[in-house]
Order: structure tokens, then sequence, then C-alpha cells
């Protein structure tokens, strides 16, 4: 199987299945001499790791990285940085029901097709539990971009979507960071927090899952990275964004409807003596490249596929039958992904910005 490889410059690798020994990752490309903060790194992980709240799969995973090379007394080495997760609470048994059913929704399918084998232990690669290793990855990636800016460059996400249920759209020209990080659904909106309590926990009660909208942005960023042709920042964006389990729809800016917007320019003027933009509809690009701007963006999660739903789909023998699913699952994916968004995202920009450094130097 290939394609477990992302990255030009700064690349990861990753490996393992859900119901694995392990999942782990192998940067390459580190640049030497960053110190980095392990903790910090434990930190992120701790977020994205399931159990943390009623609203989310029950399975309970300590996710402890190890770094097993690359670090020297905490400082990269510039050889590759290899980690992994151990995995602790498999109950494997959960999914030997489905071992010659197709799941609906799922890879199983286009795997066995594909590959003639499939892990069927809760999806083994085609698993959102791949996904521990890209939040090492971008945790790193993040505090080296910082080290080579030498500045506070933040990657936040939020919730601002639930089903039907939408934030209004003013509460995001100034989102409350510290209420996002102290409620379970990562609602930058007291009210909509409500509404979207109650939604969940008659979703939790019927046994059915719902999709979501997270939004990501970024703070002002170096002018420049990416290039206008098939090299594009926000193209590789879309890709990195799009390889997450269960994204359905990306967009750069603040809303997916753009077709019915009065306008798709960004206005710029001196003021001060300094340049700089009256709005930010393009959402931190033009023709492919960061304008300066934060990059914006909304990034569409359907609904989780498995949950208590009887449904009809058919087996590896070419017979039709219906499926239960039992076993832990999230009732809303995207509740968790947000520390998996903001690594995709550190990840394509850490790249970028050694593709512009190689290419441009200091620019």
């Amino acid at each position: 199987m290939s394609g477990n490889t992302l990255g030009h410059i700064f690349k990861l690798t990753t490996f393992g299945e859900s119901h694995g020994k392990a999942l782990g990752g192998i940067l390459d490309g580190v640049p030497p001499g960053i110190v980095l903060d392990l903790s910090e790194i434990q930190k992120i992980v701790d977020r994205r790791k399931p159990g943390n709240s009623a609203y989310v799969t029950s399975r309970k995973e300590e996710d402890q990285v190890e770094f097993l090379s690359g670090l020297l007394d905490g400082t990269t080495t510039g050889t590759p940085l290899m980690f992994i997760v151990n995995n602790t609470d498999q109950r494997s048994k959960d999914y030997d029901n489905y071992k010659d059913v197709y799941r609906p929704g799922h890879g199983d399918m286009t795997y066995d097709h594909k590959y003639g084998i499939r892990d069927h232990r809760g999806g083994g690669r085609a698993s959102a539990r791949e996904t521990v290793s890209r939040v090492i990855g971008g945790a790193v990636a993040l505090q080296i971009l910082k080290s080579l800016w030498q500045k506070d460059l933040f990657i936040r996400t939020c919730v601002v979507q639930l089903g039907k249920h939408k934030v209004p759209e003013h509460v995001l020209d100034s989102v409350d960071w510290g209420f996002v990080a102290s409620n379970p659904l990562k609602c930058p909106c007291p009210n909509t927090l409500k509404i979207w309590q109650k939604e969940m926990d008659v979703l939790i009660d019927s046994g059915k899952s719902v999709g979501a909208n997270v939004y990501m942005e970024t703070t002002d960023l170096k002018i420049g990275l990416g290039a206008p042709v098939f090299d594009k920042l926000d193209a590789d964006l879309a890709k990195a964004w799009m390889s997450i389990n269960a994204v359905k729809s990306v967009c750069l800016g603040k809303t997916f409807d753009v077709a019915s917007a009065d306008q798709g320019f960004d206005e710029m003027q001196i003021k001060d003596g300094s340049f700089q933009f009256n709005s930010n509809r393009s959402g931190g690009t033009l023709a492919g490249i960061s304008t300066g701007q934060p990059i914006v963006g909304l990034i569409g999660f359907k609904p989780t596929s498995s949950n208590l739903i009887n449904r009809k789909t058919i087996n590896s023998q070419g017979g039709n039958v219906e499926i239960n699913i039992s076993g832990r699952h999230d009732p809303c994916v995207a509740l968790r992904a947000g520390p998996i968004v903001e690594a995709m995202t550190a990840l394509t920009l850490l790249d970028h910005y050694l593709l512009h450094r190689a290419q441009c130097g200091d620019r």
C-alpha cells in the first residue's frame, strides 16, 4: 500500500492499525538544532485522545508518546524523528461479526476490492485511530515553525455547525478561544452550546450520529508561501484536510457558499505607512500564495458511519444482509477533530515554509 507519506521537504510517514500493537510515524526533513517541548506535544495529543467526555467514544487510550530517534537531550539532530504510541484498549472481538460484511460508509468494500485483504478490526489503517500519528507530527511541526519564524504562531479550531444548528456568523469575528477550550463540544457560542447539548443527548439516546463543520484560523502568516500553479498553498491545505477521516468538504474562507457572495476580492490600502487588506474573503491566499493574513478555513465532517441504526449492505460472498454496528464510536467525529485539523495545517505550512526558503531564501 502506497500513500502513507505527506510532504515535499518536511515529510510525515505514518504506520500502524487501529487494533495493532502500536501506531507511529517517521518525520524526515527535520531541521537540526530545534529544542522540542515534549510535554507540550503530549498536551496536544491528549486533546485528541478518546474518552475525554460523554460525547465521544468510550475507548480509553493513554496515548503516551515515545520518541525512538532523532532527538538528543530534547533537541532535534536532523536525522529522522521516529515516534510510537502503544494501543492498550483494543476490543477486537467487537468486530468479529463484520469480518465478511461491508459496513456502509466505511472503506471495507473498496479495501477488499483493491487489495484482496483488509483488517476488519476497527477499520485497520482506515480508522480515525491513525490520526494520533498526524497530531504528533503536527505538534512537532508547529514547534519548528515557531522556532524558525521566531514568532508566536497559533493554529486554532472550533466547531461552528452541528447538524442543522449553526453558530451565528458574527461570533467568528472575535472568537472566545477560552470558552471553546472549556466546553466538550468546542462551541464558541454559549447560546448555541445549549442547543447542541440537547441535540447530542437525543442522538446518544437514539444511537444516531451527526455531522459538523470545523472552523480553523491561524495568526498572520509570512507572505509568499506556496506557488501559483500545481503547488498552491491552498491546494495542499485542501488535500491535507480532505485526507482526514470523514471529511467531505473544505474551503478557504468563512463560508462554503462562495457562489452567492456579493464580491470575491479583498481591497488593499496603505494605512499608517504599512500595507493592509480591508477584509479576508480569500482565506489568506491569492493565486495559491499566502497573503500575510491569517489562513481561514472550514472543514466539513459527515455523520459517523458507525451507529446503532439497522441498515442494508452486502457481504464478501455477494449476499444481501442487514447490519447493526455495535462497539464504541463517536456520535460526532468532528468533536475530536480540532487537533487533527490543526496538525495537518501545521505540517503543510512548515513544508511550504521550507520549500519557500529553499527557493527564495529569506525573502
